[in-house]
């Protein structure tokens, strides 16, 4: 069996397209070959007409005034956090303050020195005993 090339080549690309279409693309949504697909909905279309002039004017403003209460709300977002971080610095400072305070009681009660202010704290939590009053 003798065959040319041309032939030859029109038969492997026959039996290539066969396959292609038994078994499934096994590539991208692109079409082969290169083709570009017309017909698409992206992109800007040419000859606008006046009210789609208009209509494309009204989407930019919304699109502007929907990105400045974007802006907005972001400042509000930034200012609440930062004053959430002021007052978490705050309390830190404050807690800092009050471990100084019990560290320095600590050492004067190593020292066998009764601090100033802890019976005022140890009375209000309840641990050292007021008058006993007498039970019935």
């Amino acid at each position: 069996m003798n065959i040319d090339f041309e032939t030859m080549a029109v038969l492997e690309e026959e039996s290539q397209n066969e396959l292609s279409g038994a078994y499934g693309s096994t590539g991208g949504s692109a079409p082969e070959g290169g083709e570009r697909r017309e017909g698409g909905k992206r992109g800007r279309r040419p000859g606008r007409k006046a009210q789609d002039k208009q209509d494309m004017k009204a989407k930019l403003e919304r699109s502007r005034q929907s990105a400045r209460e974007c802006r907005a709300r972001k400042k509000l977002r930034y200012q609440y956090l930062e004053e959430l971080v002021a007052d978490r610095e705050r309390s830190v400072l404050a807690l800092r303050k009050e471990l100084e305070k019990f560290y320095t009681w600590n050492l004067e009660l190593d020292q066998g020195r009764m601090p100033e202010g802890i019976e005022a704290v140890l009375q209000e939590i309840g641990v050292l005993k007021q008058e006993e009053k007498p039970s019935f």
